[in-house]
């Protein structure tokens, strides 16, 4: 009972428990197909993510498998399939040219406990918040940047000390392009157009596991029997591939290393948060039901603090694998834990086979794959409307291209924050009533009265706040009681839009009550929620005013205003 009552607090609920309970061999013969199926689809991905990312093909189908397996077994939803993307490309490689391997196991082992963290005090609503500009920003840029490292492997060139900038590395293109390999181009030309043409024939099967499967075969018995030369193969690259999953390993964890990594973690952590989530969302307006992020994202920290230790990279969700695994029939987490033993089986028997893939050939499905996520079309459509978030879209994506994605997470999250208080900001407004009040149906527990409106005698004013009192607002309350002329008897503060209050709302509040105290102004508040008068209590607001001149209503406060000007008219 203790444990259930955890859980219940920590909001993690994973999906398998539930799918469980009304399992059957219908739902198995379906999670199953769509399994081998994904399993299969998800294997050259996951060299090819691995080799562009800057590591081993067999680390690429390690947290494939890994992640793939914890991500399904905790997870918050049904379909998602987890394991690496192209998202992640760059950031991988980054961290690995300025910190090693063991930087980016530390750095995604971080990121994991952030990712946990963030399930556990249910930040998944929040982070589904984050604009959509700015989560088309990442993805175009990362996009634009993935395409970029593709050119020397579909082209066949061999640059020495590429650079790793987006401008220096596309000027070591144009200089070296005489150096193209017509053979390897073709491979690439090839790949691409099978992509293209399979959806045509069948849409069941995807494009870039028939091209690395024919375009292999062909490439290898060129070279074995027509004595092709130079186009490059994963083998050539790496040598041969170990079916082995490395044992656990530690790393030396010191305030130093966490202060020099925490950054990149908290890129990993976010794009990771951001990915998994969009692709639950995603899946859940295909199949008709609604993820939990919370453990979603506990699942996704758990699978990021265990792939490291294995020798794997960051782990997240898969958009293009989880539509997969849905258009094959998978509807429950059985079907990606399917996914990941079918991993396991290739890793283990298939693996000297994956040698003989051409690098131009998954140069090439990463093209494609950029090109799916780049969202050009989106791109479009919002660059034709001028407002703000146009500015905020281009920025974050000329930010994640030209500097790197760890400036660009940053300043398009504080971008988020800065939009989200200029709105906010915009839609909350005071008015000042200094004539009758008139009732409005927000007014339900003055339903039984007969007239529309309250009277209001000379000497009273009421200031309506339509909105949270937060730091933005409060200033902007402070600046038009500054402008205002006359002085009035009493004011009444009407706070029955005001949902909460922060500390720069409560010091605004106690400036202006005791200034209106010094100027013999008495201040009447009307309407306060309770969870606002708490709030009050705490911060000290209710010892500068009398208790009584906190009413539930705007009917007490007026009448109480009225009779304050009445006696003070009287002496």
């Amino acid at each position: 009972m203790e444990l259930k009552s955890l859980l219940k607090t920590v909001d993690f609920e994973p999906s398998l428990f539930k799918a469980l309970k009304n399992y059957n061999k219908k739902k198995f013969i379906s999670d199953l197909m769509a399994g081998v199926i994904v399993g299969v689809v998800a294997m050259p991905l996951a060299i090819a993510f691995g080799i562009a990312s800057g590591v081993t093909p067999e680390a690429g189908l390690i947290t494939a498998i890994i992640g793939g397996f914890i991500v399904s077994f905790l997870g918050g939803s049904s379909v998602q399939i987890g394991g690496p993307t192209g998202a992640f490309i760059i950031i991988v490689a980054g961290i690995i040219a300025q910190y090693g391997m063991e930087g980016l196991a530390i750095a995604t082992l971080l990121a994991g406990v952030m990712l946990l963290v963030m399930g556990l005090c249910r930040f998944g609503a929040i982070i589904k918040f984050i604009p959509y500009p700015i989560v088309i920003g990442f993805t175009g840029g990362i996009a634009v940047t993935i395409f970029s490292t593709q050119i020397e492997d579909f082209f066949g060139m061999h640059i020495e000390n590429l650079p790793a900038d987006f401008f220096s590395k596309w000027g070591a293109y144009f200089q070296n392009i005489g150096s193209t390999h017509i053979a390897t181009l073709l491979v690439g030309v090839a790949t691409l157009l099978i992509i293209m043409f399979t959806p045509k024939i069948t849409k069941r099967i995807p494009g870039s596991l028939v091209a690395i499967i024919l375009v292999t075969i062909v490439v290898y018995l060129l070279k074995t029997f027509a004595g092709l030369e130079g186009v490059d193969t994963i083998g050539d690259r790496f040598g041969t591939i170990t079916a082995n999953i490395k044992a656990p390993e530690g790393f030396v964890l010191n305030w130093e290393v966490i202060n020099n990594l925490i950054s990149p973690a908290f890129t990993i952590a976010m794009l990771g948060a951001i990915e998994s989530l969009l692709s639950a969302t995603v899946a859940d307006g295909v199949i008709g039901e609604r993820h939990n992020s919370n453990t979603e994202l506990i699942a996704q920290g758990a699978a990021n603090i265990v792939s490291p230790l294995f020798g794997g990279i960051p782990v997240t969700g898969a958009i293009a694998r989880t539509m997969t695994n849905i258009n094959n029939g998978g509807r429950t987490p059985i079907a990606g834990i399917i996914h990941a033993v079918v991993l396991l089986l290739i890793l283990l028997l298939l693996a000297p086979l994956a040698v003989h893939i051409p690098m131009s050939c998954l140069a090439a499905i990463l093209i494609v794959v950029a090109y799916n996520m780049s969202g050009w079309r989106t791109i479009r459509s919002l660059s034709k409307v001028k407002n703000a978030d146009v500015i905020v879209l281009w920025l974050t994506l000329l930010l994640t291209v030209v500097f790197n994605l760890n400036i660009a997470i940053e300043i398009g999250l504080l971008l988020a924050v800065i939009l989200f208080l200029k709105r906010v900001t915009e839609n909350v407004h005071v008015s000042v009533i200094r004539k009758d009040l008139n009732l409005d149906d927000d007014d339900h527990n003055l339903a039984t009265l007969e007239e529309e409106h309250l009277k209001l005698e000379k000497g009273v004013e009421v200031y309506e706040i339509d909105g949270p009192f937060f730091f933005g607002i409060a200033n902007k309350f402070d600046e038009q009681m500054r402008v205002l002329s006359e002085k009035p008897l009493v004011r009444i503060l009407r706070m029955r839009k005001v949902p909460f209050i922060d500390s720069t709302g409560l010091h605004n509040l106690e400036i202006f009550i005791d200034s209106a105290h010094k100027e013999g102004i008495r201040i009447i508040l009307s309407g306060v929620h309770k969870s606002v008068h708490e709030t009050l209590k705490k911060g000290g607001i209710t010892k500068h005013m009398q208790p009584e001149n906190i009413c539930d209503n705007i009917r007490d406060a007026v009448a109480k205003a009225n009779a304050y000007v009445t006696s003070y008219k009287e002496q």
